[in-house]
């Protein structure tokens, strides 16, 4: 059976969206800010604030792919993470998408490994089009579940 070359394409499409989202949770896992920067459009809008929220902090909303970057690269310098991405579903409409994804995002202290804190959240991402690639323009991010020390996101 061949594919035909419509659904060659939007099978390539939901496959670039979900690993916008891929590169996006390496760039923070591997400290790589090139990386976490390839997965954010220049005026991408990140809200933590629903799981920070339930995580019990505060977070604010962040405007722009270098404040992104900068903002979590920060707020993460002192903890080692792991981010697992599962469950994807896509929504495309021409150059624009949505993705609906949990991620599971353990985070240790570097310093003291004994101790953990993770949360599964449930990411609402919209991404679009940009030349080759599809970037994130707002991600959302809500917990489900956090189990561990709530404190190790306070060294941060």
């Amino acid at each position: 059976m061949t594919m035909s070359p419509s659904l060659a394409n939007e099978v390539a499409d939901r496959l670039a969206v979900v690993d916008t989202l891929y590169r996006f949770a390496a760039g923070i896992d591997l400290r790589d800010k090139n990386l976490l920067s390839s997965a954010l459009a220049e005026n991408a809008i990140s809200d933590f604030r629903p799981a920070a929220a339930k995580a019990g902090f505060e977070y604010p909303v962040i405007e722009g792919r270098d404040y992104i970057v900068a903002a979590l690269t920060a707020s993460l310098a002192t903890l080692d993470t792991t981010h697992s991405v599962t469950n994807p579903r896509v929504t495309i409409d021409g150059d624009t998408a949505r993705l609906d994804v949990l991620v599971e995002a353990q985070h240790v202290p570097r310093q003291d490994p004994t101790r953990h804190y993770l949360m599964k959240n449930r990411y609402d991402v919209e991404l679009k089009r940009s030349d080759d690639v599809w970037v994130i323009t707002r991600t959302t991010v809500d917990n489900v579940w956090r189990s561990g020390d709530p404190a190790v996101l306070s060294v941060v």
